[in-house]
């Protein structure tokens, strides 16, 4: 039986880049990954810490994403998949709080009683909007202080937001803050509402390995350590990237998945319109802190922070999922900061973020000790979360582009929810048929 097939090249290696390489594989097109990176991975990378491989940022799973779920199935390691109940803190006016319950959020005394009533009927009322487009038009500040109340605004959700985005947090709109409120309320299951989080028995490392395995099988090629220069039209119609090493390779299609400055930077021939909108779009970064420890902090999962003066925007501590037996038996926290551009934090260095954290950590846990510490790691990343801010779909960068046969595909196309990997699939399901759609120059007959 004689076909056609097309051939691919994928700029980026993480998640979205690997399962659109998988995808386009299935009917048989050739597919050539490109990951500057030494292992493919991304924001969902792993490294060695506490004696095994294990996920460089923090990681949960949720009920109501299903199309991670049916991923991770699809795979063949479904078994694999925990699920846990989950726990939250809050540390307000120097008090460690548990909030895991609607009793023990009503308990707080922080906020009024009027306050608390505003608070939930946000929540509940977020819950129930479908039409996240009217939202987009007002900012998360004025419709949270409508709805809340100033007071609650002020001591509850300005400090939260302003913990998960600094300063663009007054750029942001509703849409932002309603779809991380939705989100969580369909994580509760129905009656006691309790929280219950998901994760694969040995993190993200497992599902990166069974993903690359599944597209390998497919005849995709992965590349690492291949930092690509520039994308650009070839003299035959097709498409040729460049790397940084000089290193060029011809395509009949090219896909970049990278962050929307990066996609603006590599391809030259974009017009001066596309790169003014790619490179406006705002973006979170990212220092996050992995600390091992001789004994847990709490029995929280995360702990949101809402006091000042803090060097990480909230404290995760893992082994109240994962089982302390993974890290040795020891305990693993994620002291994530999230950060603008001209952070501050951008210029520490990795000892100093520790020595932060360790000053911070005590103000909230008193009988924590630096000594407690075994092994610390820090990680940047300066392109993690397109901000969905005033007008946001508005900008959100076109698959298709002016130069023939390349295209983008990129976590900066999620247009109503946050950044997580059961939206990024959502996003290629978008992508694959407007993929499908572009023109082939020419095409390589086989039998």
């Amino acid at each position: 039986m004689t076909g056609q097939r097309t051939k691919w090249g994928i700029v980026g290696g993480g998640v979205l880049g690997l399962e659109l390489a998988r995808q386009l594989a299935q009917s048989g097109d050739r597919v050539v990954v490109f990951e500057a990176g030494t292992e493919p991975g991304g924001l969902a990378a792993t490294w060695p810490i506490a004696g095994t491989r294990w996920d460089k940022h923090y990681h949960v799973i949720l009920p109501t994403d299903t199309r991670l779920i049916s991923l991770i199935e699809e795979l063949g390691i479904g078994d694999e998949l925990i699920w846990r109940r989950s726990s939250t803190g809050l540390f307000a006016d120097d008090t460690l709080y548990s909030v895991s319950s609607t009793k023990e959020f009503l308990a707080l005394p922080s906020l009024r009683l009027v306050d608390k009533v505003r608070l939930g009927v946000t929540m509940l009322y977020a819950s129930r909007i479908n039409n996240w487009r009217r939202l987009e038009r007002i900012s998360a500040a004025r419709w949270l202080s409508r709805w809340s109340g100033k007071n609650a605004y002020n001591n509850f959700w300005k400090p939260l937001l302003r913990s998960k985005l600094g300063d663009n947090a007054e750029q942001a709109s509703a849409a932002f803050i309603w779809a991380i409120m939705k989100r969580l309320y369909r994580a509760r299951t129905s009656g006691a509402k309790v929280e219950k989080l998901g994760f694969v028995r040995t993190g993200y490392a497992r599902i990166l390995d069974a993903l690359l395995e599944a597209a390998m099988e497919r005849d995709v090629a992965v590349m690492t350590d291949a930092r690509v220069d520039r994308v650009v039209p070839d003299s035959e119609g097709g498409v040729e990237v460049v790397l940084s090493s000089s290193e060029r390779h011809s395509f009949d299609k090219v896909v970049v998945t990278t962050p929307a400055p990066t996609a603006a930077g590599i391809i030259p021939d974009l017009t001066a319109a596309e790169r003014t909108n790619l490179e406006r779009i705002v973006y979170q970064g990212i220092v996050c802190t992995s600390l091992v420890l001789d004994r847990p902090l709490s029995d929280f999962y995360v702990t949101n922070i809402t006091d000042d003066g803090f060097p990480f925007t909230g404290v995760i501590e893992m082994t109240t999922l994962v089982n302390p037996d993974t890290f040795g038996g020891k305990s693993l926290v994620y002291l994530p900061r999230y950060t603008t551009a001209d952070d501050e934090a951008w210029e520490w260095s990795d000892a100093e973020v520790v020595e932060r954290s360790v000053e911070a950590l005590r103000r909230i846990y008193p009988h924590f000790e630096k000594a407690d510490i075994t092994e610390a790691k820090v990680s940047r990343v300066r392109h993690v979360l397109a901000v969905s801010v005033i007008n946001h779909s508005a900008s959100i960068p076109s698959i298709k582009t002016s130069v023939p046969n390349v295209a983008i595909v990129s976590s900066a196309q999620i247009l109503h929810g946050t950044l997580n990997v059961d939206e990024t699939l959502g996003v290629i399901a978008n992508a694959i048929p407007v993929l499908r759609s572009m023109t082939t120059p020419a095409k390589e007959v086989i039998a």
